[in-house]
């Protein structure tokens, strides 16, 4: 049986089960597979959900070694607008509580372009990140999805969206003072410490396999794709009388190709031209080279050895490029 290298316990909330309810979990897991010797154990948390007794526990009890904390912003006004439970007191209390609780693993979420948010207000939000003790951090710009609260407020000109400029600007100066605070920005949206960059999330980027378990969780075999009922009840029913609790894709090697190279141009080691030899063939590399000819010159575009990377400008305009690098 081949060790777990990571487990990650993501949203809904599962800050919101007990220390001991996470043992059981745990334990069923351990039932049916190995967790290696350095196991990445993360566990997704509210700031408002966990209290420094709660912290200890799940240190103590349970074999959570990684946690992720939802801040978003440090300003209150954003959380507002945001409509999180929390205020910027509560997240910095929660940072504070998690390392007293023994937490030498720590990661939040941030997020910038937000409706009248400045680069100075998320310059400010940033210093507050740096001058934690945190050893990870995501930040991810807004993005307004069709049919949501957002949209129908932009429609109406309710809010203001941040202009393109804008929001590189406060790309840029993420990038700027991660680098001056030590942290590597290693994908798009993820920065961490020597040492502290996320096993799990890398694990999909390097095209690892890996299996989901609960309602909505994917799996992926490094050929087909599950993914699990949404509906709890519904999952719940499907388990108990044996009947089928997932769908199933499974991926060509074109759609296979297209997807390592979406995520392998996130990070900051890019492509590997000699795993798409091994795994694809010539015939994928030389499409590749023959589509990437127009962006050598860009600034977009760094290569040498057998890797090919965007830079971080070209990160900006990512999803252009990687349009016009895939197979159709």
């Amino acid at each position: 049986m081949e060790p777990l290298e990571t487990i990650y316990l993501g949203g809904g909330t599962p800050s919101l089960i007990s220390a001991d309810q996470l043992t059981l979990i745990f334990n069923k897991i351990r039932d049916c597979f190995d967790f290696g010797s350095d196991c990445e154990v993360t566990m997704e948390s509210n700031p408002d959900d966990m209290s420094s007794g709660y912290l200890r526990a799940v240190r103590e009890l349970t074999p959570v070694n990684r946690l992720s904390i939802g801040v978003q912003s440090f300003n209150d006004e954003d959380l507002l607008m945001l409509n999180r439970r929390h205020t910027a007191i509560q997240a910095i209390q929660c940072i504070d509580d998690a390392l007293n609780a023994g937490f030498k693993n720590i990661t939040i979420d941030l997020i910038y372009g937000l409706p009248g948010m400045s680069t100075v207000s998320w310059g400010k939000n940033l210093e507050m990140a740096f001058s934690s003790d945190i050893q990870h951090l995501s930040a991810y710009h807004l993005t307004i999805e069709p049919n949501t609260a957002f949209a129908r407020m932009a429609s109406r000109g309710l809010i203001r969206l941040p202009e393109e400029d804008e929001s590189s600007a406060q790309f840029g100066l993420l990038n700027k003072m991660a680098n001056n605070r030590g942290f590597i920005h290693y994908e798009i949206s993820n920065l961490a410490r020597e040492g502290f960059m996320s096993k799990h999330n890398s694990n999909y980027w390097l095209q690892k396999k890996y299996i989901g378990l609960g309602p909505s969780a994917h799996s992926y075999n490094l050929v087909s794709r599950q993914w699990n009922i949404r509906n709890v009840r519904m999952y719940i029913d499907a388990l108990a009388n044996g009947k089928d609790y997932a769908e199933s894709e499974t991926l060509d090697l074109r759609t296979q190709f297209n997807e390592y190279l979406m995520l392998s141009l996130r990070t900051s080691w890019g492509v590997d031209t000699s795993f798409i030899v091994n795994k694809f063939g010539d015939q994928y590399l030389a499409v590749l080279k023959k589509n990437l000819h127009p962006f050598l010159s860009s600034p977009w575009i760094a290569h040498g050895g057998n890797s090919i990377m965007l830079t971080p400008a070209g990160w900006m305009v990512s999803d252009y490029i990687v349009s016009r690098l895939m197979v159709e």
